[in-house]
C-alpha cells in the first residue's frame, strides 16, 4: 500500500504541477482573449437569462436551464468552498486567493466554451435521455480519431466520480457531524444513503428539482453569516486585501502557526484549490448543460459561466476573506478546521456550528451532483442499461466513504481531477474555433437565433 501510495503521490506532483496549471490558465486565458472578454463583461445578461430560465426553455432537453446550474452547483460548490480555501490560504499564504481569483476570471471562459460545446454535439441515449459533455464533444466535434480522448475522459471521470464526488463528501460530512454533534459515522453514513437514494434513483429530473431548491437555500444562508463575519471584522478587512495582493507576488513570511509560503506555493495551490472548487476546465459541469432545456449552445454558455463566477468571486472570496480578517489564518489549523475557527471566533458559540451544517449540506449536493456526472460517463463507456445499476452501487460506496479512512482515496481522486482535466482542455483548444464562431454569430443577430445542437462532426 505504501508503495502504491508513493506511485500515485508522484503522478499527483506531475499532473498537478506546473504545466498543469500553465494548461489550465493558459487554455482559459486564450479562450477569454478569443471572446474578446465577453464572459466578463455580460456577467448581467448571464443572470438575466438565469432569471429568466427558472421555467422550461424553448428548445429540446430535460431540466431547466436554471436546473442545470443547480445541479452544476451542487457539484462545485461543496468541501472546497470551505476546506479548500482553507488549505490554499494555509499552504500558500493569503496570496492563494489572489491566483483563485485569478483561476475564476480565466475559468469563466472556459466554463462557457464547454456548456456551448456540450449543448451543440449532445446527444440522445436509447432511453431518450439528453447526454453531453467532453466525450460528445470530443466524437462529435474532433471525429473518430479523437475518440480515444473522449475515451479516457470517461473512464478517469467514472472511477474519479468515486473519490471526489462521494468518497471524500460522505467521509467530510460524517467527520464534521461526529466532532461537532457526536454523530456515529455509520449512522450518518446509513442517512446519507437513504436521502442520496431518494433522490439519484430519480435520475437527472429529480437531480435538478432538489438542486434548484437545495443549492440557492444553502448559497444563500452561506453567503449572509459569510458577510457578518466580515462585517465584525470590518476593521480588518482593508489589511486582508493589501495581505492577499501583495503574498500573491512575495513570499510570506512564518507567522504564529503559519509556516510561510513562497510565491510559487500562493500560485500553485490557489490555482489548484480554485480548480477544485469550481471545477472549470475538468469537464463535470458541461455533462450537467447538455440536459437543459435551451434555445440553443450560447444561452446556456452564458449561464453556465456563471457557476464559475457564483462559486469562486463570490463564496469562496467570503471564505478566505473571514480567514484572513479574522486572524485565523496565523493559528496553525488547516482545512475545515481553519474556516470553522474564523467563524466560531467572529460568532462565538454559533459560527463553528454553522460550518459544520454549510459543510454537511454542500458535500450532500455534491454527491448528487456527482452521481450524475459519474453516471453519464459510465453510460458513455457501458451503455444506458447499466445506469440503474451503477446508482444502487454509488448509493453503497456512501456508507464506505463514510466510515473509512480515505487519506488514499483523496489523493487517487485529485489525480484523476487532474486526468480528466487534460482530454478536457486539448479538446477546448482544438474546438475554440466553433466557440468563437457560434458565439459571433448569435451576438450579430443580437441573440435571436441559435444554431440547435446536434450530435454529429462538421
Amino acid at each position: 500500500m505504501e508503495v502504491l501510495n508513493s506511485i500515485v503521490g508522484y503522478i499527483n506532483g506531475i499532473v498537478w504541477g506546473p504545466l498543469m496549471l500553465v494548461l489550465i490558465l493558459g487554455v482559459g486565458l486564450f479562450l477569454q482573449v478569443g471572446l474578446k472578454l465577453m464572459p466578463i463583461l455580460r456577467i448581467g445578461t448571464g443572470f438575466a437569462l438565469l432569471f429568466k430560465g427558472r421555467e422550461a426553455g424553448d428548445g429540446e432537453g430535460q431540466i431547466t436551464p436554471f436546473n442545470a446550474l443547480m445541479t452544476a452547483l451542487s457539484a462545485t460548490i461543496g468541501t472546497g468552498n470551505i476546506a479548500g480555501v482553507a488549505t490554499a490560504v494555509f499552504l500558500g499564504g493569503p496570496g492563494a486567493l489572489f491566483w483563485m481569483w485569478m483561476t475564476a476570471l480565466v475559468g469563466m471562459a472556459t466554463k462557457y466554451s464547454e456548456a456551448v460545446l456540450a449543448v451543440k454535439y449532445r446527444e440522445q441515449d436509447d432511453q431518450g435521455n439528453y447526454v453531453g459533455g467532453p466525450m460528445y464533444y470530443i466524437k462529435n466535434g474532433l471525429g473518430q480519431k479523437w475518440a480515444w480522448l473522449g475515451f479516457a475522459f470517461a473512464l478517469f471521470g467514472a472511477i474519479a466520480a468515486f473519490g471526489i464526488g462521494n468518497g471524500v463528501q460522505a467521509n467530510g460530512v460524517a467527520q464534521v457531524l461526529e466532532t461537532n454533534f457526536g454523530f456515529n459515522p455509520s449512522i450518518t453514513g446509513i442517512v446519507l444513503m437513504a436521502l442520496t437514494g431518494a433522490v439519484i434513483l430519480g435520475g437527472i429530473t429529480r437531480i435538478g428539482a432538489v438542486a434548484g431548491k437545495l443549492v440557492p437555500f444553502m448559497a444563500v444562508s452561506y453567503i449572509t453569516v459569510g458577510l457578518l463575519v466580515l462585517i465584525i471584522n470590518a476593521d480588518q478587512l482593508g489589511n486582508a486585501l493589501g495581505l492577499v495582493f501583495t503574498y500573491a507576488f512575495t513570499p510570506s513570511a512564518a507567522e504564529g502557526g503559519f509556516a510561510g509560503a513562497a510565491v510559487w506555493a500562493a500560485i500553485r495551490f490557489g490555482v489548484a484549490r480554485g480548480v477544485f472548487s469550481n471545477e472549470a476546465g475538468l469537464g463535470s459541469a458541461p455533462i450537467a448543460h447538455a440536459a437543459a432545456e435551451t434555445k440553443g449552445p450560447v444561452n446556456q454558455g452564458l449561464i453556465a459561466m456563471l457557476g464559475t463566477f457564483i462559486d469562486t468571486i463570490i463564496v469562496c472570496s467570503i471564505t478566505g476573506l473571514a480567514i484572513i480578517a479574522s486572524g485565523a489564518w496565523t493559528s496553525g489549523e488547516s482545512g475545515a478546521a481553519l474556516t470553522s475557527l474564523a467563524f466560531e471566533t467572529s460568532l462565538p458559540g454559533f459560527g463553528g456550528y454553522v460550518i459544520a451544517i454549510a459543510l454537511s449540506i454542500f458535500a450532500f449536493t455534491t454527491i448528487l451532483g456527482w452521481s450524475y456526472y459519474g453516471e453519464k460517463c459510465v453510460g458513455y463507456l457501458l451503455g444506458a442499461k447499466v445506469l440503474i445499476g451503477y446508482r444502487v452501487l454509488w448509493i453503497v460506496a456512501i456508507y464506505f466513504g463514510a466510515t473509512a479512512d480515505l487519506g488514499f482515496i483523496w489523493l487517487l481522486a485529485d489525480t484523476l481531477n487532474a486526468m480528466m482535466a487534460i482530454p478536457n482542455l486539448i479538446a477546448l483548444a482544438l474546438l475554440s474555433p466553433v466557440v468563437f464562431k457560434v458565439t459571433k454569430e448569435f451576438f450579430a443577430s443580437n441573440g435571436q437565433t441559435e444554431e440547435p445542437s446536434k450530435g454529429a462532426a462538421e
